[in-house]
């Protein structure tokens, strides 16, 4: 007779994190390589669509949708912030965007050497095609679990990252 694990292990993909467990881990390191798993196949498949629909990368999608935020745009420093990555990357990503005039860049009145980033008028609708689709191709890949499963494990997510964010850092275990 096959196991869940074993049936688990049939099913999924040899070269992802969840693949490298034992039986003798312990269960919370199989549900965290669980999420980040799922967490990677739905990046992959979102990355996989907006290039092959929209000749768009990841990353230069969450910035446009950074800006999609905020219309009066935002300096570079807080895109760089918001976004997680150096300001060499939002450079380089803002370099392409503006080179296809998706964005442009703003002087900040009072601050010589700041920038703010806005969407043009096609960068805007641009994005607002974009998003749309992203949001039909996430419902589809969530299509697997039912309205009360979706539920129950939005819950359940909520209460580890309350539970994470409340635990205080520590240096060594």
């Amino acid at each position: 007779m096959t196991t869940v694990r074993e049936a688990d292990a049939i099913d999924a993909p040899s070269a992802d994190p969840e693949s490298r467990l034992h039986d003798d881990h312990h269960d919370a390191l199989r549900l965290w390589l669980r999420l980040l798993t799922c967490t990677l196949l739905i990046e992959r498949r979102i990355r996989a669509q907006l290039r092959d629909s929209f000749a768009m990368t990841l990353p230069r999608f969450d910035l446009m949708a950074q800006l999609e935020r905020a219309p009066a745009g935002l300096k570079m420093s807080e895109l760089s912030r918001r976004l997680m990555v150096t300001g060499g990357n939002v450079t380089g990503l803002t370099d392409q965007l503006v080179g296809e005039g998706l964005v442009v860049r703003k002087r900040v009145p009072g601050d010589r050497r700041a920038q703010a980033i806005s969407l043009t008028p096609a960068g805007r609708r641009a994005f607002a095609a974009m998003a749309e689709a992203h949001e039909r191709w996430i419902i589809a890949l969530m299509d697997g679990l039912s309205q009360s499963e979706r539920d129950r494990l939005y819950g359940l997510l909520g209460r580890l990252k309350r539970g994470v964010a409340a635990m205080p850092t520590q240096e060594h275990a």
